[in-house]
């Protein structure tokens, strides 16, 4: 998790470090790109969604990478539908991807040559996932507006947050997006149609709206379709990114209407 410092200022100009700002499907463009992860090599590796491809953006770069899919859309094992999120399993050197479409979550190892994944999950109309330091691998499900929680490698998984049904209470979810989860395995949620980002300790029965949660809107209290989300270790401060509107600083932003990724710095006030 990044360490923040107390006196860090945002920089109101971003850097473009994936795509160029243009749709479509050539090696230095996106559509609709998703969920990230970003290596200890500062390798961004993102779910180009509407290209039913994982890409990877290796620091400096012009050109991204295919390291999934982008065989076109399908339900092979070579193929992915609308991935919408993606991570990297470092003991295995694996990629974890939420292959949306497909209604499934698949393993593909990162070693040159590898032309297809594996099944991990399936069944689950995942949106988001994460995993934690014990290796737990954590994944909402839209359609059930709830979180499940994995042993890495078993198919069957536990609720941790939601499943009572779609709604506004603090037990619920209304299309539970992406994660974020900490050392004391407390997972923060997107709840997108809800327009707020819940904070659900671990073992509890409801959760904590921490943001949002005062209607769709753009007023400092409120957020529109909120989507990824990362928080600052030190000091616990929530950075959140809309879909459209960016009221919130994040430290990666995926921007969908631009097919481009902007790093977001920070420096001395």
């Amino acid at each position: 998790m990044p360490n923040i410092l107390a006196n860090a200022k945002w920089d109101q100009n971003g850097v473009t470090v994936a795509g160029n700002g243009m749709q479509g499907s050539a090696a230095n463009r996106m559509n609709n790109p998703g969920g990230l992860y970003v290596d200890d090599n500062q390798t961004v590796i993102i779910a180009d969604t509407i290209n039913h491809r994982i890409i990877q953006w290796n620091k400096g770069d012009i050109n991204g990478q295919v390291v999934a899919g982008g065989n076109g859309k399908g339900n092979g094992l070579n193929l992915l539908s609308r991935p919408t999120d993606v991570l990297i399993e470092k003991e295995t050197n694996t990629l974890i991807i939420c292959d949306q479409g497909n209604q499934r979550v698949m393993q593909w190892s990162r070693r040159s040559g590898t032309t297809k994944g594996e099944i991990l999950i399936d069944n689950i109309f995942c949106n988001g996932l994460v995993m934690d330091d014990q290796r737990y691998l954590y994944v909402s499900d839209m359609e059930k507006h709830e979180i499940k929680r994995y042993k890495l490698g078993d198919k069957i998984g536990i609720v941790a947050a939601g499943g009572n049904g779609k709604g506004v209470g603090a037990n619920q979810f209304n299309k539970a997006g992406y994660l974020f989860v900490d050392r004391q395995q407390t997972i923060y949620i997107s709840d997108e149609d809800n327009d707020r980002i819940m904070k659900w300790n671990k073992g509890a029965k409801e959760g904590i709206t921490i943001a949002g949660g005062q209607g769709i809107g753009s007023a400092l209290k409120q957020l529109f379709w909120p989507n990824g989300l990362i928080m600052d270790a030190l000091h616990s401060k929530k950075k959140v990114s809309e879909k459209t509107q960016k009221g919130f600083p994040t430290v990666l932003l995926s921007e969908t209407k631009i097919n481009a990724l902007e790093h977001v710095c920070f420096g001395n006030p």
